[in-house]
């Protein structure tokens, strides 16, 4: 079974300007991605998508392979990204490679570790159409996570069926953090809620997505940390 990684890195960021190849520590931040499929042993080869050339030629640089510019309709602000990686999967079985599993990895995710990709993928099985990544939730939707009710008040987004005295007593949510998935192929165009989905947690520290200037900032810090601490 041929497992692929997919690197989905669109041009054109509007919270931070240029961010897939901006440098994060030394490297533009998709290298760290790129390096980190790279590491991981059950991982066959590294695919980035993009439409723009910049991004390209240092994905490319780092040992990726591109084949094509992504279209201009999978490029928008607004485009999905299950499309995206159905699309690249496409091309790469045009170009006669039978993908057998697909681990999607977002480049704006740098702090997840080799190990956390490998444990994710070791939930992958036949009764599995993708793993997703998430951390447990500061917030609680059965404890103090609230909404709108028809009538204009407020009350629990989740009712729970007895009083909760604290959010440890609460059921267990988590939130995703978009940073790892792991894909049978067939199961992209249903997306992921119509098929059978298992949740590999990571901790809150490694599951910061950078999407603003203070992102990066953190993320730089926690790295920094984690060098210190001979990660």
């Amino acid at each position: 079974m041929t497992t692929i990684a997919t690197i989905c890195a669109r041009g054109g960021s509007q919270g931070v300007p240029g961010k897939n190849i901006r440098s994060l520590r030394g490297k533009p931040l998709i290298v760290h991605t790129v390096e980190q499929a790279q590491a991981c042993p059950q991982i066959d080869a590294v695919y980035v998508s993009t439409d723009d050339p910049a991004i390209a030629a240092v994905a490319k640089a780092a040992g990726a392979l591109v084949p094509f510019l992504r279209p201009a309709e999978l490029a928008t602000s607004t485009a999905p990204k299950v499309p995206v990686i159905d699309h690249l999967i496409g091309e790469v079985r045009r170009a006669g490679i039978e993908v057998g599993r697909v681990v999607d990895l977002d480049p704006t995710s740098p702090l997840r570790t080799v190990d956390d990709i490998s444990k994710a993928m070791a939930l992958f099985d036949d009764d599995t159409d993708v793993v997703i990544t998430g951390f447990e939730a500061e917030k609680n939707p059965y404890f103090n996570m609230v909404e709108y009710q028809p009538d204009g008040n407020v009350g629990l987004v989740k009712k729970p069926r007895s009083g909760i005295a604290g959010r440890q007593a609460a059921p267990k949510v988590f939130s995703m953090n978009a940073s790892i998935y792991v894909w049978r192929p067939e199961a992209l165009k249903r997306g992921i809620w119509a098929g059978r989905v298992k949740l590999y947690v990571m901790p809150r520290e490694r599951s910061i997505d950078i999407d603003s200037e203070i992102d990066f900032f953190f993320v730089e810090k926690l790295m920094e940390i984690a060098d210190g601490q001979g990660r």
